[in-house]
């Protein structure tokens, strides 16, 4: 890859021809042409005013939910994570979460706060900003059932404020009511309830339930990008999946996850982006053939075929 730019008074670090392999939850994926990581939204503001209007953007937080082929990425990829994100609680009770923090950390600091209804969070292996990008959700609860406005940067590098209802939400999908060119979050107000003691107690416990129940029902320990498939209306994917018997299929270095049939390993760290992808579309076509139900992608597939 060739693309080299210059730019003025960036903060954040600027590099080129990355392995995206060291930036997916998946540990797979060929070479962004660059990538920026900003320390916070003005920083990004201003590296997206030099950026020239026909260079592609890529947003990744954490890099989970998503399989980067191995022809990897054109244009710049955009990393939101950042260790020294900060929410703040604000006077009108709401809490402020940075792009950067990680679902599980808000969880823990919202219910240090003395909120109830974050404690889901835990169990989504994301940032913020990936969570607010598909609506993410878990055990019966979605994310944007509790946001009030967002922050955002848009492709030209204007920072603005919006509110919840200037989009439609649904089951993974968010999308502007309005048409625009994409928009990056930095940023969400979240109003979750307040309790009293025992019931911030109660969410604190349930936390460390939830973390619980995903080490023991998720195989956490090898590389994985969460489920791989959104669950059909009144079923699930995992258990269309293992009652077609395809625990275990593999492909490659890539296999369908004994502990958790929505989910793909790369056990050795030795699948390439092709063999999880080819995975993914025989797992769609045999639970369709055996079953008549065509399972969707929960997990975004980008960049290019070697």
């Amino acid at each position: 890859m060739s693309l080299r730019l210059a730019f003025d008074g960036l903060r954040g670090d600027l590099r080129f021809d990355v392995a995206m392999a060291r930036h997916t939850s998946w540990r797979v994926g060929g070479l962004a042409e660059m990538i920026y990581t900003p320390v916070d939204s003005e920083d990004l503001a201003h590296f997206l005013r030099q950026l020239p209007a026909d260079v592609p953007v890529t947003v990744l937080g954490l890099g989970s939910n998503v399989l980067i082929r191995d022809g990897g990425i054109r244009g710049v990829v955009v990393l939101t994570h950042d260790g020294t994100s900060a929410m703040r609680l604000e006077d009108d009770g709401t809490i402020y979460a940075p792009a950067g923090l990680t679902c599980a950390k808000l969880a823990r600091l919202a219910a240090a706060q003395g909120k109830i209804d974050a404690a889901f969070l835990a169990g989504i292996p994301g940032t913020v900003g990936g969570a607010l990008a598909m609506n993410a959700g878990c055990y019966g609860s979605e994310t944007w059932t509790y946001v009030l406005r967002v922050e955002v940067v848009t492709r030209a590098g204007e920072r603005c404020v919006r509110t919840a209802d200037e989009y439609d939400i649904s089951y993974r999908q968010v999308q502007r009511k309005e048409p625009s060119l994409p928009e990056i979050f930095t940023g969400a107000w979240f109003r979750f309830a307040t309790g009293d003691v025992q019931s911030v107690e109660t969410a604190q416990a349930e936390i460390k339930t939830l973390l619980a129940k995903r080490l023991v029902s998720q195989p956490l320990e090898l590389p994985n990008a969460g489920s791989v498939f959104r669950n059909p209306s009144g079923d699930y994917a995992a258990r269309l999946i293992e009652s077609c018997g395809l625990k275990g299929l593999t492909v490659g270095g890539a296999s369908v996850s004994e502990k958790h049939a929505n989910f793909i390993v790369n056990p050795k760290g030795a699948a390439r982006a092709a063999d999880i992808e080819t995975l993914i579309a025989q797992v769609q076509q045999r639970v369709e053939m055996k079953t008549g139900v065509r399972l969707q992608p929960e997990v975004k597939i980008l960049g290019e075929v070697v």
